[in-house]
């Protein structure tokens, strides 16, 4: 009797889900301040990081950027978190050197955890802050030449959707998480981008549409947010029809392939 209950309560909480969901797409969502939050960002220095940096510097948080074993001691605790740091080898798997793809991992995904492991117990502590992982469309579908890339993203956004599940578990929801996941951004990390469905995004714009995720509590923020479109349809599609998308993109860049720079 009791599993019959659990399904009928499942079944109204995902009708409800559809019902809310479609309510905030014509309703904005409400924004929340960041006055005064202490936001950590890595990779700072250039790009999608540099720009987030100062939109929340707009917005009177107080920033660090960024030396792990100095922030509690000179700022306080870091109440918001952006792990943006990111690096990318663009090549065929042979091509690609062992320690390439060691630092793609170290960067794109471990520095997530021992990050998030120095600067969540504060949060939990207070029940209060917001954590951030940057990926990529690549952590929700594959590109040749970007393997190394590509699975470092899937492996982010595992990380951000299964800490979502352990702290909603551990009744922490007073602690928010976002990940961003855009297409190509020129950065200049991939040399020479383009497709014919999707755009070559700016730092600018991402960073906006970033600041306004972690504003409403966004869990995916997808750039553009069409793109969580073709996200669901590659869940549903035959391969066939993924491989005639995939011709039909024709996407390129600058990859080092047979040990020669080529654009794939």
């Amino acid at each position: 009797m009791n599993i019959v209950l659990d399904i009928l309560l499942l079944l109204i909480t995902i009708l409800y889900s559809y019902v809310e969901s479609l309510v905030k797409f014509f309703i904005p969502r409400r924004r929340k301040s960041v006055a005064g939050e202490i936001v950590l960002i890595t990779g700072a220095g250039h790009g999608i990081g540099r720009l987030t940096a100062y939109e929340f510097a707009k917005r009177r948080s107080r920033l660090v950027l960024w030396d792990i074993n100095k922030v509690k001691k000179e700022v306080g605790d870091v109440t918001i978190v952006v792990n943006n740091a990111g690096a990318v080898y663009p090549a065929d798997l042979l091509s690609t050197k062992d320690e390439e793809i060691a630092k793609t991992f170290e960067v794109n995904i471990l520095g997530h955890f021992w990050i998030t492991k120095a600067l969540l117990p504060s949060m939990m502590k207070r029940n209060h802050g917001h954590i951030v992982t940057v990926a990529s469309v690549c952590g929700h579908g594959v590109i040749p030449y970007l393997i190394p890339y590509c699975s470092s993203k899937f492996a982010a956004v595992g990380f951000h959707r299964a800490l979502t599940l352990e702290l909603q578990a551990l009744g922490k929801t007073g602690i928010k998480t976002s990940c961003l996941c855009p297409v190509f951004v020129n950065t200049g990390f991939t040399k020479n981008p383009s497709t014919r469905l999707w755009p070559v995004l700016e730092t600018e714009q991402v960073a906006r549409s970033l600041i306004d995720g972690i504003l409403t509590n966004k869990k995916m923020i997808f750039v553009p947010s069409y793109v969580s479109i073709s996200v669901m349809l590659e869940k549903f599609l035959p391969e066939r029809a993924l491989a005639a998308i995939h011709r039909v993109q024709d996407i390129q860049f600058e990859a080092v392939v047979g040990h020669k720079i080529k654009m794939k």
